[in-house]
């Protein structure tokens, strides 16, 4: 097959459905000769920051000469972004082949009679072939969904696990407490690795502690309040932690807690045998960029892009928000997801803002109608309004904020639409 033929075969595997548990990547992997077994991990779960810990990690460890491979999901602007390794995406031909040999060995799983895996674990399966073949020196690996039975915690190698801050998300599939939340993204911890998270909130805490005394592996819980925030604009921030000062270039009052946690990380790995020096560690936080996480895209008017999609994010936007942007003319473009908590992300940041536009996500079956979302705005801020696309919603925002050197617009939810936004909004700033 060749690259779209791939393409195609992986997005219509989404009808056979999915079993619960690892029984079928076990299987697909098996008969791959189990390649993952071939490479050292770092494993990140948890619910806000995953992304942002692997970008200031990935960063940092490839200035420092190692050989890092990235899985993320999901992508922004190249599908082939999810698999990565030093700063450059998966090529077509390389990705054609491991997905052509992976649908081989998937014929001969359901000529036995056994599930069709999904997207997600053909895609996994993908990345360990072609980790294994660049020969990694090390793999960070984003789970999916929760953590015990995502399809990525089939690796048994895994050197170090990072468990970002954990809150209510996928609640049908992963539970309806936080600590039952937490017990699943807990379940990435091996026996023989190190642990590094944040602060969490009690439950979660209770969780990762007890977690890691049974299997009796080491744990750093990473503090943000011990860094000093010195300076800080929607550009960057500069903060002192541990005595070292140290510069991001990346806005949101959320991003010390990662950049901290990163850091905390990146001395474990030291004492793991990747090293780094304190040099290294600078000069890769301050050149990390992530796009979609607080990112200004266009200067005038200020227009910023965040994957806010669930109540923890919804929370540390909403801070953000009042940090940066008070007395601001705010116009939001919102797009959600419909198993989303979106009526209580609008509860916690609709009020901010002086219009809202809305719109349905593009090409995926769990979008939210533009036109239920703004109904479900209205019940916080009359002003919402659907749109009929992402270049309608644009032009209606930039007409909306007029040249007004207050206005601010903010487009938040899915992470699905911001690379198409993205190029909407070049295209409006170029005219």
């Amino acid at each position: 097959m060749n690259y779209q033929e791939c393409r195609a075969y992986i997005d219509d595997s989404t009808k056979y459905g999915s079993v619960l548990g690892l029984d079928n990547m076990r299987e697909m992997l098996a008969r791959l000769g189990n390649p993952q077994d071939a490479l050292s991990y770092v494993h990140v779960a948890g619910t806000n920051g995953k992304g942002s810990v692997i970008a200031y990690l990935y960063r940092t460890l490839t200035r420092a000469g190692y050989k890092v491979g990235r899985y993320i999901s999901p992508t922004l602007y190249s599908y082939r972004e999810r698999l990565e390794i030093a700063g450059e995406k998966i090529s077509r031909e390389k990705f054609a082949k491991h997905v052509t040999t992976i649908s081989q060995a998937i014929a001969r799983m359901t000529e036995a009679g056994l599930n069709h895996p999904t997207p997600f674990e053909i895609e996994t399966a993908a990345a360990f072939l072609y980790f294994k073949e660049e020969n990694c020196d090390l793999v960070l690996l984003e789970t999916g969904m929760g953590g015990n039975l995502d399809a990525t915690n089939i690796v048994k190698t895994t050197k170090l696990a990072i468990l970002v801050s954990i809150s209510m998300d996928h609640m049908s599939f992963l539970g309806n407490t936080l600590g039952k939340i937490a017990e699943k993204k807990a379940g990435i911890i091996k026996s023989g690795c190190h642990v590094v998270t944040t602060k969490q909130q009690p439950d979660a805490a209770q969780v990762i502690k007890d977690t890691c005394s049974r299997l009796e592996v080491p744990c750093v819980v990473s503090d943000p309040d011990e860094a000093v925030l010195e300076a800080e604009s929607v550009f960057g921030q500069r903060f002192s932690y541990k005595g070292e000062a140290f510069e991001i270039s990346l806005a949101g009052v959320y991003q010390k807690e990662n950049a901290v946690l990163a850091l905390n990380a990146l001395e474990e790995l030291d004492q793991l045998g990747w090293h780094t020096t304190m040099g290294q560690r600078k000069d890769g936080l301050l050149h990390t960029s992530w796009k979609g996480r607080f990112t200004v895209i266009c200067k005038k008017p200020l227009f910023i892009v965040d994957g806010a999609h669930n109540v923890g994010a919804a929370d540390k936007m909403a801070e953000s928000i009042r940090h940066y942007f008070k007395g601001k003319k705010l116009i939001y473009i919102m797009g959600v997801f419909a198993d989303k908590e979106y009526n209580l992300v609008l509860e916690k940041t609709a009020h901010f803002a002086e219009k809202i536009y809305t719109i349905e996500t593009p090409d995926n079956p769990r979008a939210l109608p533009a036109e239920e979302l703004a109904k479900a705005a209205r019940v916080y801020n009359s002003s919402a309004e659907s749109t009929k696309s992402i270049k309608e919603a644009v032009e209606k925002a930039f007409h909306y904020a007029d040249d007004d050197k207050d206005s601010v617009i903010l487009a938040f939810g899915s992470l699905s639409f911001i690379g198409e936004l993205t190029r909407a909004v070049e295209e409006t700033c170029k005219k």
